[in-house]
């Protein structure tokens, strides 16, 4: 059982480099507290459709909305928290053990996420009611 909880969950500011022919912001090694193993992203969501209704057991996961705006819902089993990503020089860094959903896709919205794991099905638990059960 993973004791994270929702309160605890904030956006973190990635490093901007300002310039007048564009910004730039990295995520490099150390900047999380994990290595990356898996990049991945979502986009063409389309309008009322949400992604996530997961939990992990193990793996971290680092959410950024390169493009437009999604609102994450986060659960902890008892607590719930929404936050709305919509800057590309903001993420929000998920530890294991919380259910996320995202929801409200801006049209043209990009999700890039930065896992802690390659993909591992028996990492998720995709059932709410399992997900009850594992924290308890």
């Amino acid at each position: 059982m993973k004791s994270n909880n929702v309160d605890k969950i904030e956006l973190l500011e990635i490093p901007k480099i300002t310039d007048p022919r564009g910004n730039l912001s990295v995520v490099e090694e150390g900047f999380l507290p994990y290595e990356v193993k898996r990049v991945y992203y979502l986009y063409d969501v389309p309008s009322g459709e949400y992604r996530g209704a997961h939990a992990h057991k193990e793996q971290s996961e680092f959410l950024i909305a390169l493009s437009g705006s999604f609102e994450v819902i986060l659960n902890d089993g008892e607590n719930k928290k929404s936050i709305v990503l919509n800057k590309p020089n903001r993420g929000l860094l998920i530890p294991t053990g919380i259910w996320r959903e995202l929801e409200n896709f801006s049209s043209g919205s990009v999700c890039l996420v930065l896992s802690s794991g390659k993909f591992l099905e028996s990492d998720y638990i995709r059932d709410y009611d399992e997900y009850l059960k594992y924290k308890k």
